[in-house]
């Protein structure tokens, strides 16, 4: 298993404090597993039109015995057409303020959606990990496309003539 961290510098570890009404829970993403498959022809060139859509499943988030929490993740990408599917696994696990650990599983069991700070962290380390198999994979990367820019209009020369 392979921690990742932000805020130390060791390697291959990855991990992000987040403020959450005025209280500090630190979010440690662990990645667990990889797989991508390219369904397209080496020699065929892309297509001009793709879409690619990204999910994550953020399964149930369990106590753990130290006071932390657990939530195992699927990270998925896939390609329309389907050129190819990426499929990141791992877990992540969130320790800090016992009363907000405490308020995570109440959402949680009221069937409310995982905290946006559990879902960044994980997005943060999943999509820069999925970069690296796109890479490999020689398939675009799942991230927005950049604006090209524009060419400026051309400007109006103001009229130097006097008329009366």
């Amino acid at each position: 298993m392979r921690q990742n961290t932000y805020y130390c510098n060791a390697p291959y570890s990855r991990c992000i404090k987040v403020r959450r009404s005025l209280k500090l829970i630190q979010v440690n993403v662990y990645t667990t597993g990889f797989s991508g498959e390219r369904h397209w022809e080496m020699d065929r060139a892309l297509p001009q039109q793709l879409n690619i859509s990204v999910n994550i499943n953020v399964l149930e988030i369990n106590h753990r015995s130290d006071g932390s929490l657990e939530a195992p993740f699927i990270f998925t990408v896939t390609f329309t057409p389907p050129i190819a599917q990426l499929n990141i696994r791992g877990r992540a696990r969130i320790t800090g303020d016992p009363n907000e650990t405490k308020n995570i599983m109440d959402e949680q069991q009221a069937k409310k959606p995982p905290p946006v700070q559990l879902l960044q962290a994980i997005s943060n380390v999943t999509l820069a990990d999925s970069i690296l198999l796109c890479r490999s994979l020689n398939i675009p990367p799942p991230l927005p496309p950049i604006p090209q820019p524009q060419a400026p209009s051309p400007t109006k020369k103001p009229d130097s003539r006097y008329t009366a």
